[in-house]
Parts: structure tokens; C-alpha cells; sequence
């Protein structure tokens, strides 16, 4: 006959383990309700200019501000767009122009961290066409690659076709995207130019080495060549309500987006490379990192937008669109550099 202290003993080893396992599920509860849910959406995850956005998830800085982010990739920056004013995601991952082009129809957006200083968009000719296409002016006509209708590489194109004396609606707009299928449209013809940004346009360059581009801002003197001041391209916003109302997440992302530049700006190419995706690198690693040394200096080191730069993004899109030049916007209303303040005061991580 068993005793009755033997007896108990797998029923202590049994509550034993049910209280060890409701801990654990206590505590990961715990966790999960810690961090807030937010949802990006990528306009193009495989775009270097969009880097800061995927590596801080790589590296675990937005874990560590607080927050579980999901990263949603999508074709171009008018899809992101589209993702958050249709509720689908809280906040895009975009160019900064927007914003801007939004206000013309009263929709109030607001950047609230800047990673690009420069936009890094590329005006590029297809190799097969390189021999007629020597200019803007040969492109009246011609079918021209961007990631999406309405992107910020759409109102590019449409920004250099006005600046050199053409129609903005001269060139045929075809979406191509911004990764393999750009490369892949341009080398098999599919478009005749098309406004790109790396890696793929260093990936194009190492297939042929006489490529023609017509117009380049991934650094500060071509940018002022072509818009005649600094251009904030990449930058976290979303819609003024989402941002009053979620001060406590727009901090974390913000705090996010400036540890993760100060990494960026404290590490080699190649260390960046090695925390990047191996889907977003690719195969040919060494086009990657040329690309990706070409990328770092539009990287801002301070997170915040310079209200002149804000300036020239309105001045450039009321050149190309009526719309835009008579809706008297107020630019300062885009944009908010006091989630950048603060976390200078907070962390320390902004300049």
C-alpha cells in the first residue's frame, strides 16, 4: 500500500508545473501588453533609401523603445500611402513630399523623424536606348519606369520634364516598382527610361558600365544642382490625428529611427550589411554594398527636418502642379521636429 505522503506527490509535481506555466503565460502577457502594436508601411523594403525603417527592426530598436512593429512592403511610397489612409497601417515609411502633396487636398499628414537628407532618386536611361535618349527633352513620348503612379519617383519625373520646358504628362508612366523588377523592365526593354534608386541602380552600373543617367540626387551637390536646395526624401509621418494621438508611440519610433542612424553612422558598410535581411541583400553582395556605400551620406545624422528643406519640396511641387501652388499651403503643418527634441533631452540621440 502506497502512503499517503507518496501519493501527493504527483499532485504537488503536477501543480508545480501548472503554476510555473501560468507564470510564463503571465509574463509573456505582460510583455505583449507592454508593447504597443504598430504597423509600418514600407513604400519598397529593398530600396536603400528606406534602410533606417528595416534595420531598426533588425537590430531590436524598436523592441527596445517599447513597441511591436510590424514592417508591411509595399510596391512604391503611394501605396503606403493609401495603406494608412485606408486604416490598414498606422504609419508609412515614406518620402516626405506627401505631405506636402496631401495638404493640397486638405489631408493633414505629418513627418515626425527624417532619415534621408536627400532623396537618392536617379533619372536613369535604359541601356538599349542610351544612344537616342541624351537628355529630359528626349523623353517627350517615351515610356518611363517608376515605382508607382503617384510616388515620389513619379512626381519627380514629372518635376524634371517641367524644369526642362516639357508638358509633366509628355512621358508615359509605367509602374516597374523599385527592386528586380526596375532592373529586370530597364535590361529587357520593357521602358525606354526609368527614375530609380538604389541598390538597383549600382546594380544596373555593374551590368553596363556606359549607362547614361540624366539627372542623380544621392548627394548633397547634385541635389542642390537639381533642386536648388536640400530635399528631405525618406521620413516617418502619418496622419496629424494618428500622431497627436499616439504621442507615447510616435516617441518610441522616433527614438527608434535616431539609435538606429547613430548606429548607422558609428558602423562600417559591411557591418550594416551583415544585420540587413539576406532577401534584401541578394545574391551579389558586393553590388549590394557598392550601392550601399553610395547610400550612407544621405543618411540625416539628426533625425530633424530642416524647414528649409521642407521649403524646397513645396516650392518644387507648386512648379509641377497647379494644385499644389494654389492651395496656399502652410508647409510648417507637414512636418514636427519635437518628438526629435525630445528624445535629444531623453537619450541623446539626435544632434
Amino acid at each position: 500500500m502506497v502512503p499517503p505522503a507518496e501519493r501527493r506527490k504527483p499532485m504537488k509535481n503536477t501543480i508545480a508545473r501548472l503554476a510555473t506555466a501560468l507564470l510564463a503565460l503571465m509574463l509573456t502577457t505582460s510583455l505583449a501588453t507592454a508593447q504597443s502594436k504598430v504597423t509600418i508601411a514600407v513604400g519598397g523594403g529593398s530600396c536603400l533609401c528606406y534602410l533606417p525603417t528595416v534595420l531598426a527592426k533588425q537590430l531590436g530598436e524598436y523592441e527596445k523603445a517599447g513597441l511591436n512593429v510590424e514592417l508591411v512592403d509595399l510596391k512604391g511610397g503611394s501605396d503606403a500611402l493609401k495603406a494608412v489612409l485606408g486604416g490598414s497601417a498606422d504609419v508609412v515609411s515614406g518620402y516626405f513630399d506627401h505631405c506636402v502633396n496631401l495638404a493640397a487636398k486638405k489631408q493633414e499628414l505629418q513627418a515626425f523623424v527624417v532619415y534621408d537628407r536627400y532623396p537618392g532618386l536617379v533619372l536613369v536611361v535604359a541601356p538599349s536606348r542610351t544612344n537616342d535618349i541624351k537628355s529630359v527633352k528626349d523623353l517627350a513620348g517615351k515610356k518611363v519606369g517608376v515605382s508607382a503612379p503617384g510616388s515620389s519617383t513619379d512626381f519627380f519625373l514629372k518635376y524634371m520634364l517641367k524644369k526642362n520646358g516639357l508638358d509633366p504628362t509628355s512621358a508615359a508612366v509605367i509602374g516597374v516598382g523599385l527592386g528586380a523588377t526596375a532592373v529586370a523592365a530597364m535590361q529587357q526593354g520593357q521602358i525606354d527610361a526609368a527614375v530609380m534608386l538604389d541598390p538597383s541602380v549600382t546594380v544596373l552600373q555593374g551590368s553596363h558600365k556606359d549607362l547614361r543617367i540624366l539627372s542623380d540626387t544621392r548627394t548633397q551637390k547634385d541635389t542642390l544642382e537639381t533642386f536648388g536646395g536640400e530635399y528631405p526624401g525618406g521620413a516617418l509621418y502619418s496622419t496629424a490625428a494618428w500622431v497627436n494621438g499616439h504621442e507615447k508611440e510616435t516617441q518610441a519610433l522616433t527614438n527608434a529611427i535616431l539609435a538606429t542612424l547613430a548606429w548607422i553612422h558609428s558602423h562600417t558598410p559591411e557591418e550594416i550589411m551583415a544585420k540587413m535581411p539576406e532577401e534584401t541583400v541578394g545574391k551579389n553582395k558586393d553590388l549590394y554594398l557598392a550601392a550601399l556605400k553610395n547610400t550612407i551620406p544621405m543618411f540625416s545624422e539628426t533625425g530633424k527636418m530642416d524647414p528649409k528643406g521642407a521649403d524646397a519640396v513645396l516650392a518644387v511641387f507648386s512648379v509641377g502642379s497647379p494644385e499644389v501652388a494654389n492651395a496656399k499651403i502652410d508647409v510648417s503643418k507637414t512636418f514636427t521636429n519635437k518628438f526629435v527634441d525630445q528624445a535629444k533631452k531623453t537619450t541623446g540621440n539626435a544632434k
